[in-house]
């Protein structure tokens, strides 16, 4: 019977919301006894607007990059270690219940999915404009598969032109970026295999 991490996703995403989190991405990697169930958590919507409010109110406990500025409230996922624990507790019970991983040879993982998160769906790349990308495609865009760049906004979002900008002059590129002779890149989300934020500390 093969995993279908469609429903595992859902599944994750019932026990997330009861629990004030969002589910950021789920991946099952490894071999048959060796497979590894990681589902990356970040608070919901009220969550980081709480985060924000804490952020804008010049809360003490914040990092030290947020309140200066330099680091995103959108990039921090306010995921604490109990709430890891707790979704996994309840997580794991409903897994073993539904069945949904066959065999039931796996560890579960849940975490925060870092300030390099993955950037998957086209409201991540609306979401996260302004920060720092890296993006590989399946098709070379002006050659090159590999770019490095801020996303920027441009007149209608990446839900509606399915495509992302990315200003290469905020970084040094790679050489074959520069031999691509531009400031911008139009990539289609279509041709994008990987995304990443890249931590800017």
């Amino acid at each position: 019977m093969a995993v279908d991490l469609n429903e595992i996703r859902k599944a994750a995403e019932r026990v997330a919301a009861s629990h004030g989190l969002d589910v950021v991405d789920v991946e099952l990697i490894g071999a048959a006894k060796e497979r590894t169930l990681r589902v990356s958590l970040e608070k919901d919507a009220a969550g980081r607007a709480q985060l924000k409010a804490a952020a804008e109110a010049g809360q003490d406990d914040l990092p030290e990059k947020l309140r200066e500025g330099s680091l995103s409230f959108e990039q921090l996922s306010g995921v604490t270690h109990e709430d890891c624990a707790v979704f996994s507790r309840d997580f794991g019970v409903l897994l073993d219940v539904e069945e949904l991983v066959p065999d039931a040879e796996y560890t579960l993982e849940a975490s925060s999915p870092g300030l390099d998160r993955k950037l998957i769906r086209p409201e991540d790349f609306e979401r996260f404009t302004g920060c720092l990308a890296k993006v590989r495609t399946f098709e070379p865009v002006r050659n090159n598969r590999h770019w490095q760049g801020r996303l920027v906004a441009g007149e209608k979002s990446p839900l509606e032109t399915g495509t992302i900008t990315l200003d290469l002059t905020a970084v040094r590129q790679n050489s074959k970026s520069r031999k691509a002779g531009v400031d911008t890149v139009e990539i289609a989300l279509s041709n994008i295999e990987k995304a990443n934020l890249t931590p800017e500390i």
